[in-house]
């Protein structure tokens, strides 16, 4: 069955159907990870976005339960140049997720870089596309989006109750290899929605502020609950968590004209000039600043990367230390943590 991929700017990209029979509506971004398709899919970061591969052959090793972030998937489709399967086109199909296999992603990545990433429609139904054009230009910007609520989860739960230390997550769209990593360094895990409210975050040893999607700005709940226990416990941000740090103590945010999606971002560390390769996904940053607790930044764009509060025992990361999937020289940051949280107790 052919598809298409339509953008906001009426750009239309052709191509063959290979997942559900559905239209899928979201921003069009790309990812230039190698590998580690099916993590992409379901980690929620990536919810209502329709996500094109720059790696030329996806699917080419099967699928598996342990390699999920999330109980389900996120991205609303997969933009691909070759799908290979039938395992993993299957397993799209299985799970709504629209797939277009034979999508021109060169040319796609060249225009979203020019044009930033854009609103969109994957369609593999009845839909023309001019029709489709309409629809998506009717759409909303994810500039402005509050998307936490749809992925957080509604009641807390433990993940661990084995460990040293007792760590209480908030979950904006949390990793599972966030969760396990914690587990994994000796940490006691409890995991809450992001309606969690400070004295409750404030009776652990450590709050872990998760990644999740959309736009940091209008989460003022959320900002206001970080603001409120800067100080009282020990806090790592990472991903979104890092951006309500940043928001918490007074820093800016913003949209990145096409954002930073890979496992091979370059991150200069301040203090000792090394530079490390990171996994990342995010559509919004925090502002370049010289600020001295701006430990981390991007050598693409200089936004930060980082934060480091140490009168308020706060620290952050915009890039992803478990490295789910990824590079592992930013993979020591999770346990150095929870040790010195320890050692502080």
């Amino acid at each position: 069955m052919s598809g298409f991929l339509v953008l906001e700017d009426g750009s239309v990209f052709h191509g063959r159907s290979v997942g559900a029979h559905d239209i899928a509506f979201g921003e069009s971004v790309f990812t230039t990870a190698m590998t580690g398709y099916q993590e992409i899919v379901t980690d929620p970061s990536y919810a209502e976005q329709l996500v094109c591969f720059t790696a030329p052959m996806v699917g080419n090793y099967g699928v598996a339960a342990g390699r999920a972030e999330s109980p389900g998937a996120h991205a609303n489709a997969v933009l691909m140049r070759e799908a290979r399967g039938p395992e993993w086109t299957d397993w799209l199909t299985e799970r709504g997720i629209v797939g277009l296999t034979g999508i021109d992603t060169r040319s796609l990545v060249l225009r979203l870089r020019e044009g930033g990433a854009m609103r969109a429609a994957a369609v593999a139904g009845t839909l023309d596309e001019a029709e489709a054009l309409d629809a998506v230009r009717a759409r909303p910007s994810m500039e402005g989006a509050a998307l936490v609520a749809q992925v957080s989860t509604a009641e807390p739960y433990v993940y661990c109750d084995t460990g040293t230390i007792r760590v209480a997550v908030v979950d904006y769209g949390c990793k599972r290899s966030i969760l396990r990593r914690l587990a994994g360094a000796g940490a006691r895990v409890t995991v809450f929605p992001h309606t969690v409210d400070a004295g409750e975050l404030a009776r652990y040893d450590a709050v872990l502020l998760s990644n999740g999607p959309g736009d940091p700005e209008p989460l003022d709940f959320e900002v206001q609950v970080v603001r409120d226990i800067l100080g009282r416990v020990p806090i790592l941000g990472i991903c979104l968590g890092h951006q309500l740090l940043g928001l918490a103590t007074g820093h800016e945010t913003y949209k990145l004209r096409f954002g930073h999606r890979g496992a091979n971002h370059p991150v200069l560390e301040r203090s000792t000039g090394r530079v490390l390769v990171t996994s990342q996904n995010h559509g919004f940053a925090v502002a370049p600043s010289d600020d001295a607790e701006a430990t981390y930044v991007s050598l693409y764009d200089g936004t930060v990367e980082g934060f480091d509060f140490p009168e308020l025992d706060a620290c952050s990361v915009q890039f992803h230390p478990e490295a789910g999937p990824g590079p592992h020289d930013a993979w020591p940051i999770l346990e150095r943590w929870l040790q010195e949280v320890r050692d502080a107790a």
